[in-house]
């Protein structure tokens, strides 16, 4: 589903214009990015959880030439699926 499908099905669900569903969507995407960007999780109960994970400097090889490389430390965002939506998936 693309964010304009998006839009559009909430537009449909809560009879909102697209304009404002647009808005609506824009503004939970940037609350939950923000709240991620503090170190905090976003628990959306029956939906999943949002929280960033950190990653350890580590060793890879480049699999082209075999050469080992170093992999700098980072922060990656995780996404656990709650119960509601593992069930509704199978």
């Amino acid at each position: 589903m693309k964010k304009v499908e998006l839009v559009e099905a909430v537009a449909t669900a809560t009879g909102l214009t697209k304009t404002d569903s647009a808005k609506a969507i824009d503004a939970t995407f940037e609350a939950i990015t923000k709240a991620l960007v503090k170190g905090d999780r976003v628990p959306l109960v029956g939906f999943g959880t949002f929280a960033v994970s950190k990653r350890a400097a580590r060793e890879g090889r480049n699999p082209r030439t075999g050469e080992t490389v170093k992999i700098a430390a980072r922060k990656a965002v995780t996404f656990k699926a709650g119960t509601a939506l593992k069930d509704s998936v199978n």
